[in-house]
């Protein structure tokens, strides 16, 4: 996914930080809400 500006060559067009930490607390709360349903 590529927006209008990629900043730091991650490619993220807002900010590569921000973008990051959100992909990172889905990703942690995918895995809670997995181990919810497994146990």
């Amino acid at each position: 996914m590529h927006y209008c500006c990629p900043d730091g060559g991650y490619g993220y067009g807002f900010h590569g930080r921000s973008t990051f930490v959100l992909i990172v607390v889905l990703f942690i709360l995918l895995i809670i809400v997995g181990a919810a349903f497994i146990c």
